[in-house]
């Protein structure tokens, strides 16, 4: 079969910090060519509709397949799919990815029969059963499927890793995907899942708390065949596990790999295992993303983060002495007042790293959707993209956002200002000078894209197509949230409880 494969475009933050290619999309794909089918992949992150809809036109899909890891992307994708449908009614449509596995009955309603199908849960498992299943007939048969009818079987989930191998080859615009100065940046993954269960995410609650290490073989042989000279590590937590850490590197090291890396992970899982960033570092490791998401006791507690202030601190201490440099993730309360922007102003100003701020957002999938009190002043799609408050903020509206936006400003020109002006202009003759624009543009995109008049604006746009509305409740067994359910013995716990 003919299977077209669809990301959709950026979101808000991607506009400037960072644009990474489609990995789950690409496995995706790997798994239905290893099967035989014929595909092709269009990215609208970094291309437009025009060139999905000349595809669409000279490929003739039997199948299209959008990738909906977003909420924010669902409003596009349902256009993408009456568009689709009007064209070739006899295209077999459906959605799949981390977002959408929440909320798929509800969409499949909104689509009004032009989503034939959701895949709840991981994509590689599921694809080609339902291709086949297209094929031949039975598609309400297949694990993770929900259609107009109901659902099918529970999701299946992948036993290994370490395959598909992803379909780079099948992306036309690799020198597109950055992330900061990594430009271009490949990615790729060493591990599946997160053991904790911090009450803000979902990948606990969409991978059913299971953990999943790739082979270091197979993770040595899929770096080797990436070109990019930068790579984002995409795990939830790099080097949970430092044995697995040490055993990646020993296979890079054999193969004498290098490259520079970008990667997420814990405070408390960098202090545990220094020793392994700190090897990491040596084969290039550069930057790190530390979701430290309060600076106090208090807002740690919030979100569940099994953390202390103390340990975030000493973490940041322990990179800097690696050398490695580490940009800051802070949650934005709403019922932050002017002086709460004031002083975490103040603490982005006192640290060397760089500060990051995203809204508290209740997604559907998190524990903080069931149990969130307080109501919903939006159920736009759209607006569900961690730049946007969704909930009751103690500031008016315009008051929030203008202080969001100064806040994030004070960030900007302290990373972008005078003082680091030439380290910039280094990093900016390098990537030019290899026809890299990508950083380029991100550096005077700040003030047009981050705009709290925009902001505000994009509360009063017309509404389409809005999330269902949550079920207020006390979660009792946390299984109850889960897409995938963890087969005894067969994944790894966690350390969370």
């Amino acid at each position: 079969m003919r299977l077209l494969l669809v990301h959709p475009s950026a979101l808000m933050y991607s506009e400037i910090f960072l644009r990474l290619e489609p990995l789950g999309l690409e496995r995706v794909a790997g798994a239905a060519r290893d099967a035989g089918h014929d595909v092709r992949i269009v990215d609208l992150q970094v291309t437009g509709t025009r060139e999905l809809a000349r595809e669409f036109a000279s490929f003739r899909p039997d199948a299209l397949g959008v990738s909906l890891n977003y909420l924010a992307n669902i409003p596009e994708a349902l256009g993408l799919a009456r568009a689709a449908k009007h064209i070739r009614p006899d295209c077999f449509v459906f959605f799949g990815g981390h977002s959408v596995s929440f909320v798929a009955e509800d969409v499949i309603e909104q689509s009004e029969g032009a989503v034939d199908a959701v895949v709840r849960g991981e994509g590689e498992p599921a694809v080609v059963a339902l291709l086949e299943a297209v094929r031949d007939g039975g598609v309400d048969c297949v694990p993770g499927i929900v259609t107009a009818t109901g659902r099918g079987p529970q999701p299946g989930m992948l036993h290994s890793i370490d395959g598909p191998v992803p379909a780079r080859d099948l992306m036309r615009h690799r020198r597109k995907y950055f992330i900061g100065e990594l430009d271009p940046c490949a990615s790729i993954e060493f591990t599946r899942g997160c053991p904790w269960d911090c009450s803000f995410c979902s990948a606990w609650t969409f991978y059913g708390r299971s953990y999943r290490k790739a082979s270091p073989e197979a993770a040595g042989a899929e770096m080797a065949s990436i070109r990019e000279p930068n790579v984002f590590i995409v795990d939830d937590v790099a080097f949970i596990r430092p044995e697995h850490g040490h055993s990646i590197a020993a296979e890079l090291e054999r193969r004498k790999i290098r490259k520079r890396y970008y990667l997420e992970t814990r405070s408390d899982v960098l202090l545990r295992n220094e020793e392994v960033f700190q090897r990491w570092a040596r084969l290039g490791l550069r930057y790190m993303f530390l979701g430290m998401e309060a600076i106090d006791a208090e807002g740690l507690d919030l979100y569940r983060k099994r953390v202390s202030p103390d340990e975030n601190f000493r973490a940041l201490e322990a990179a800097r002495r690696l050398g490695i440099n580490v940009a800051i993730n802070l949650i934005v309360d709403p019922a932050w007042d002017e002086e709460r922007f004031r002083v975490v102003r103040d603490f982005a100003l006192a640290v060397p790293e760089i500060v990051h701020l995203t809204v508290m957002t209740p997604y559907p999938g998190t524990e903080i959707w069931h149990t969130e009190s307080r109501r919903l002043t939006t159920r736009d799609y759209r607006l569900f993209d961690i730049q946007h408050a969704v909930v009751p903020t103690h500031l008016p509206l315009d008051v929030f956002y203008r202080e969001l936006v100064r806040t994030q400003e004070v960030i900007n020109r302290k990373h972008l200002g005078l003082g680091t002006a030439m380290g910039a202009l280094r990093v900016l003759g390098t990537n030019l000078a290899h026809g890299q624009t990508n950083f380029a543009r991100m550096l005077w995109k700040f003030n047009r894209v981050y705009n709290p008049s925009r902001q505000l604006a994009d509360h009063q746009k017309p509404v389409r197509y809005e999330l269902p509305l949550p079920q207020h409740h006390q979660i009792g067994d946390r299984r109850e949230l889960y897409v995938h359910t963890r087969p005894a013995g067969r994944h790894e716990a966690g350390p969370a409880r």
